[in-house]
């Protein structure tokens, strides 16, 4: 059984790095010009790292099979949420700089670091290595499509955006490197993990440093959008409930139970990223962003005691 407590250290973890966002800008250590900079460096140094890192994989022929499953998983759920993302999106009353904003709160989830450390929990070792197949598609997907729906103009399709950027090259890359022989040399995977790893606290800064240019008034008010919960609900609860269809077959309990989960983690502060590159309302994503990691403190122990107590026969697997 995962102790809640972990989760509430986790999340705490996560609110008081972006607190040092928030006092950072609101004391102007972080200026409007160093925020442009701090997103560059996330978008083209350390998140391509920590994609790099993530993949520097060795599967073994045991794995193939699970491996299967996981990409069919997570593409299934990428698919879905996306349907289902645009739906909602179209029916609501959004200006247009929220739209883009809403789509990916629903779409994209922070697989990285909270999606790392409760798999960790949950398998060591081997919870990392399902994440990172498991996280194959979904990296694709949100390089690809998030850029897509923030670079979109009337039905044109900015192509160059969203198949030339850092995180499709290093996806490709990352993904050819897993089926061959060899892996990076010692030096260059640690290199490689030591900058990744700078993506989570370098986000999270970013997103405490969009909410300190808002009052705390301001701040309350728009935690009174319905959207936003709306948004949060679909992500953190409804998404992961997608794979259901899944516990009927003859999938390993391990790899059902990361794929559930990660499937339900909080809003992606690459969203806040993508924001600051292409353009949308920072202030909404931010909060979007907040908001599900505030909640994920309890809906990710109930995603796992459902899993856990609904099948238990599965769970003995």
């Amino acid at each position: 059984m995962i102790s809640s407590g972990v989760f509430f250290q986790e999340m705490l973890t996560l609110y008081c790095i972006a607190l040092l966002g928030w006092a950072a800008r609101k004391r102007n250590i972080l200026g409007k010009e160093s925020i442009s900079v701090l997103t560059q460096v996330l978008l083209y140094i350390t998140l391509p790292a920590l994609i790099l890192h993530s993949l520097n994989i060795k599967l073994s022929l045991g794995f193939i099979k699970d491996f299967i499953w996981l990409v069919a998983m997570s593409a299934y759920v990428c698919i879905v949420s996306a349907i289902f993302a645009a739906y909602f999106s179209k029916k609501a009353r959004l200006p247009t700089e929220q739209k883009s904003v809403y789509e990916s709160l629903m779409i994209f989830g922070n697989q990285g670091y909270i999606g790392y450390a409760v798999s960790f929990i949950l398998l060591e070792e081997k919870g990392i290595i399902y994440l990172t197949i498991f996280n194959i598609c979904y990296l694709v997907f949100i390089w690809a499509y998030g850029i897509h729906l923030f670079t979109r103009k009337k039905g044109e399709i900015n192509w160059q955006a969203i198949l030339v950027n850092p995180g499709i090259v290093s996806t490709a890359v990352g993904l050819i490197l897993v089926f061959l022989p060899f892996k990076w040399p010692m030096f260059l995977a640690g290199t490689l993990k030591s900058v990744g790893e700078m993506t989570v606290p370098l986000s999270m800064i970013l997103v405490g440093a969009l909410v300190a240019n808002v009052n705390l008034k301001a701040f309350f008010l728009s935690l009174k959008n319905g959207y936003l919960w709306t948004s949060s609900l679909l992500r953190l609860l409804f998404f992961p409930l997608l794979l259901l269809p899944f516990a009927a077959l003859s999938i390993p309990f391990p790899v059902l139970l990361i794929a559930f989960i990660v499937s339900g983690m909080p809003s992606a502060p690459t969203i806040c990223i993508y924001v600051q590159k292409y353009g949308g309302d920072s202030l909404f994503a931010s909060l979007g962003v907040l908001l599900t990691t505030a909640l994920s403190i309890i809906t990710i122990p109930l995603i796992y005691l459902f899993i856990t107590h609904t099948f238990p026969v599965l769970a003995s697997r």
